[in-house]
């Protein structure tokens, strides 16, 4: 278990336990929680674990704030989108999608990294968030190949539809079919990828990169090439958005400006790493189960709480579903104040 997670372990009984949690309950969802939302809501987390957690390899690790996270993310999912609906439902379509996004995307990062990592820390954040908002415009208008606002629908393999089945009985209750199979490929792709991750960041690599989030000058002063770094970073992190947002148009089987390249997903990211812990590749792995959660549970929670509080009307009014999102905003500033290093930063320091 030490070498699977590169030497890098959660050093506290309790981060340990929750990870455990998280991990037990993405793989025994379909069983434990039935319905096709919970499901949805359990793919995303994982999903959002290989998103959040090459982010963080930027932020984190680097010290690169970039806007452009969700562009990458993007083009996974457009790559496998557009190829799948020109080319039919097929494994050839999937693999040349996902290659040419991936390709793409590697040109991109590398394109960015070196034409904008020189400058200063405000000015990159600047160029990127620029580049994302035009590759949304570009999404948006290029209709004949990407469908516009409208999106793309596609059809995935069979084994992969809603209407394959694996065994004809079911197994606990939970029908063995296309979507069950989408959904242990979606988690096993993303436990390959999240330990990859954790390799490189606790690598010789990785621990330049921490050089430079701490003093780039002093880096570059001992003789490393900072430039070089941190275009590095910027290419792994993009490929591997590249391969978390193919994995979200298969699980989705369509995607469109909303669904992959929307501001509100960076937003999200964002959140996610520092509620998380950033520089903990674990904090991916709680911040996404815990906010994902949260912002698909939260309103059926309050509706319950309106009800058991509908004696005092101030506080049903207080409580009601719609004022989800200021009770998410509230729950966000708890946390940061009782976490600022993150949770992960938190539980680790508490041991």
């Amino acid at each position: 278990m030490n070498r699977l997670l590169s030497h890098d372990l959660p050093r506290s009984r309790v981060l340990a336990a929750a990870l455990l949690t998280v991990a037990v309950g993405l793989f025994a969802a379909p069983f434990l929680f039935p319905g096709a939302k919970a499901l949805g809501v359990a793919a995303k987390i994982a999903i959002f674990i290989l998103l959040v957690a090459s982010y963080d390899l930027l932020l984190g690790y680097t010290g690169i704030v970039s806007f452009a996270h969700t562009m990458f993310f993007g083009l996974g999912a457009y790559g496998v989108a557009i190829a799948s609906s020109r080319l039919g439902a097929g494994w050839g379509a999937i693999a040349l999608g996902f290659g040419a996004a991936l390709a793409l995307s590697l040109l991109l990062s590398l394109a960015i990294g070196l034409a904008s990592l020189r400058v200063r820390a405000i000015f990159f954040a600047m160029i990127t968030l620029a580049a994302a908002a035009a590759f949304q415009t570009l999404a948006s208008q290029l209709s004949d190949l990407t469908g516009g606002e409208d999106g793309l629908t596609f059809k995935v393999p069979e084994v992969l539809t809603p209407g394959f089945r694996l065994a004809e009985a079911p197994l606990f209750g939970v029908t063995l079919d296309g979507r069950l199979i989408t959904y242990y490929a979606i988690l096993l792709v993303v436990a390959g990828g999240f330990l990859a991750l954790l390799r490189i960041v606790n690598s010789p690599f990785g621990r330049v990169l921490q050089a430079i989030r701490e003093n780039d000058f002093r880096a570059e002063a001992i003789g490393y090439r900072t430039v070089v770094y941190r275009t590095g970073s910027n290419v792994i992190g993009a490929a591997f958005a590249t391969l978390a947002g193919a994995l979200l148009a298969l699980w989705l089987r369509y995607n469109g400006p909303d669904t992959s390249l929307s501001f509100e997903i960076m937003l999200d990211i964002l959140l996610i790493v520092v509620i998380g812990g950033m520089g903990t590749m674990y904090g991916a792995v709680l911040g996404s189960a815990l906010f994902l959660i949260a912002q698909n549970y939260l309103q059926e929670l309050l509706k319950l709480a309106a009800a058991a509080a509908s004696g005092v009307p101030a506080l049903s009014l207080l409580l009601s579903p719609d004022r989800w999102l200021l009770w998410l905003g509230v729950l966000f500033i708890v946390c940061v104040y009782w976490f600022p290093s993150g949770i992960v930063g938190r539980l680790r320091g508490a041991r």
